[in-house]
């Protein structure tokens, strides 16, 4: 028996304290290398240049929903956005089409539900599916910013996942602008002094909501009262929860042609807010020949002058 094994021996502390360190550097080692990976994707998060448009609609509606809306805003750019759709079943299954281009900065990422019905109880729990879409997306795409649009009850969903899940991320992803069209914040009360519980929580739980964040709530006109479907007070009820919270909060009355609720997401108007407010703008080239141009103008006016 050699010395060393001798000593072990009779130093049965030795022993296991050697097992515990044994134990603790083979469970540092992943813990290391775990370490390692999120720094790494930490910092390629932080470098990404990655904005996308993530869109979610209302009940009853599908990730085909504004598949009109994305051909016209495709139309009026000259960058064309890709198209990612989501589909999140009960059991919070992701089921994927389409793609996000290579060269695309700014792609569109639309997540729907299977269960896509209405009421306060299914808006929690759609919630809850937007953010394993949500969370599988920042896996797979390392952005650190992007924009969001709710479609009617697509508005509630962001808002209560505002509320509840954003804080999550928020100290790697911003939600830099938030844009609902035809979001029944008080469902379909249209007194706005007859709060439902769903406004009354969202409410309480409004210092939850980032407050650097920029928020656009469009309302539909078809008459003085209402969209057609949802109530115009309904909608600007948004404002007990937004107004005087968030960076910049403003609401938008849409009217005319293709006002009523179903038709907001299509309607010109909107598709013009969007491309304005929503989407990044798409800056021009700087072309030095253009430059001398504008220089030798502004010569020439001081010489005439």
């Amino acid at each position: 028996m050699s010395k060393k094994q001798s000593n072990l021996g009779k130093n049965p502390n030795l022993k296991w304290l050697l097992i515990v360190i044994a134990l603790i550097i083979l469970l540092a080692i992943p813990g290391y290398s775990w370490m390692k990976e999120g720094n790494r994707m930490r910092a390629q998060r932080q470098k990404s240049i990655l904005s996308p448009v993530i869109m979610v609609p209302g009940s009853s509606a599908t990730t085909e929903r504004f598949n009109e809306l994305v051909n016209q805003l495709n139309r009026d750019t000259p960058t064309k956005h890709s198209v990612l759709k989501i589909n999140v079943s009960t059991k919070g299954v992701l089921s994927y089409s389409g793609s996000i281009d290579k060269n695309d900065n700014e792609p569109f990422i639309i997540v729907g539900f299977q269960n896509n019905k209405d009421g306060y109880s299914n808006i929690k729990k759609q919630a809850g599916w937007l953010d394993q879409a949500f969370y599988d997306l920042t896996q797979n795409y390392r952005f650190n910013n992007f924009k969001a649009f709710g479609h009617s009850n697509g508005g509630l969903i962001w808002t209560y996942w505002l509320e509840h899940y954003y804080s999550t991320y928020s100290d790697e992803i911003t939600m830099k602008r938030l844009m609902t069209a035809g979001t029944p914040y008080n469902f379909s009360e249209g007194n706005a002094s007859h709060r439902t519980q769903m406004l009354e929580d969202f409410i309480k739980d409004r210092n939850r909501i980032p407050k650097d964040l920029v928020v656009y709530s469009l309302s539909g006109g078809k008459n003085y009262e209402s969209d057609g479907i949802v109530p115009e007070a309904s909608v600007a009820a948004g404002k007990y929860i937004f107004q005087n919270r968030v960076k910049n909060f403003t609401a938008m009355t849409v009217t005319g042609e293709e006002a009523d609720h179903s038709d907001l997401p299509q309607n010109e108007q909107v598709v013009q807010v969007i491309e304005q407010h929503l989407v990044n703008p798409v800056k021009p080239k700087n072309n030095p020949n253009q430059a001398n141009q504008n220089k030798d103008k502004n010569n020439g006016r001081k010489d005439q002058n």
